[in-house]
């Protein structure tokens, strides 16, 4: 087995950073009224700034594929250009049509030569599947170097205009025609963009990289239900019934397609069972978090969970001081499956790291409860 490193990393966020005050002017109003939700939503989150790939007008600048693509383009040069990529594996919540997969779709447009693909569809720890894909098989020696990307599309989901018929057909059943809180609140906390990483199986000869030493991945849907969902709608009993055993009728009625967060699991469920998960690591790898961890890069959802999985590990005894902590939520918004490549990225370009140090990546997914970790070490 051999040593893996990333040694490049690359982002790209569509336009002009977006306001919390000019959301509702892209995205539009639902009924053409402002949401009752959306101050809270944003109070509770923190979020400032986001990105969509979207013009002031609401029409669309960029596809997912085309956003993946240019951050790939990003990680070559005449150095080391794209004719030697081998692997490509893309993670997304949010392609662009169902089939063909996300990936050959970047494929298609990088025009390069043949490469392996695999794509994985999910919530936010895709982008981490596809980071692991690439980690394992640069890691096995089936390739030499590979490319993992994480990105979305999220913002033309959370147009006004998606919601239309559903409001249409509730103001047949009532004076109240407004979408429920579990499709609203998420029109708050998504971003578009999308980041990728280089693996080689030999370091950087000029500055630094990141070893991974190991990337954990473990889902809890065993025993937890659906909480984040698209393409379905939950009964009463917490089940759900998908897209395709309904009428194209129903879809727009219930704005099926529309990204769609049970809160109430949320708030219970994301926090401990990931905590519980990395109270197991710290001591199946042994890790000293005093001594031997530098930067903890948490993937937040929304601020409010900050203080949230603080509590709840120093519970469990394994603590990590916020001093530690490196997050870009606020500034950059929450872009999925990108969101844990933004922050490795900017910490790498930074100027902050030193050979040596220890990272630990934290990635939460509510989709039926997900959750990666990574560990890295600067060489």
């Amino acid at each position: 087995m051999k040593d893996v490193f990333i040694t490049r990393l690359s982002k790209f966020l569509p336009n002009e950073p977006v306001g919390n005050d000019e959301m509702e002017s892209i995205l539009g109003m639902v009924d053409g009224k402002p949401s009752r939700a959306r101050s809270m939503i944003l109070g509770n989150n923190k979020i400032t700034t986001r990105y969509y790939s979207l013009d002031k007008n609401g029409k669309s600048t960029h596809t997912n594929a085309e956003m993946t693509a240019t951050a790939v383009q990003g990680l070559f040069d005449d150095k080391f250009p794209i004719s030697r990529m081998q692997l490509l594996a893309c993670g997304t919540t949010s392609p662009d049509q169902l089939l063909p997969n996300h990936a050959a779709m970047v494929h298609g447009l990088l025009k390069c030569q043949p490469v392996e693909l695999i794509a994985a569809t999910g919530a936010c720890a895709a982008g981490m599947q596809a980071f692991k894909y690439a980690y394992m098989s640069v890691k096995c020696g089936n390739t030499t170097n590979g490319v993992s990307t994480g990105s979305e599309k999220f913002s033309a989901w959370m147009l006004a205009k998606k919601f239309e018929p559903e409001t249409e057909n509730l103001k047949l059943l009532s004076e109240n025609p407004i979408i429920a809180f579990e499709k609203d609140f998420l029109r708050w906390m998504l971003s578009d963009g999308a980041s990728a990483a280089l693996f080689q199986d030999k370091p950087n000869e000029d500055g630094l990289s990141l070893r991974v030493d190991w990337v954990e991945i473990a889902s809890y849907a065993h025993e937890l239900d659906t909480c984040m969902y698209a393409g379905a709608i939950k009964d009463s009993n917490g089940g759900t019934q998908g897209w395709i055993d309904m009428t194209p009728e129903e879809w727009a009625q219930h704005s099926v397609f529309s990204f769609k967060q049970d809160t109430r699991l949320l708030g219970k469920n994301i926090v401990p069972s990931g905590a519980k998960m990395w109270k197991e690591l710290v001591e199946r790898y042994n890790i000293d978090i005093e001594n031997g961890l530098d930067y903890f890069l948490p993937h937040l959802s929304s601020e409010f969970f900050r203080f949230k999985i603080d509590e709840e590990i120093s519970r469990l005894g394994v603590p990590i001081p916020q001093e530690k902590w490196f997050t870009n939520l606020t500034r950059v918004g929450n872009v999925g499956t990108a969101s844990p490549y933004f922050m490795l990225e900017e910490l790498m370009n930074t100027g902050m790291l030193k050979k040596g140090q220890k990272i630990v990546m934290m990635v939460p997914e509510s989709a039926r409860f997900s959750y990666a970790y990574a560990h890295l070490t600067v060489v």
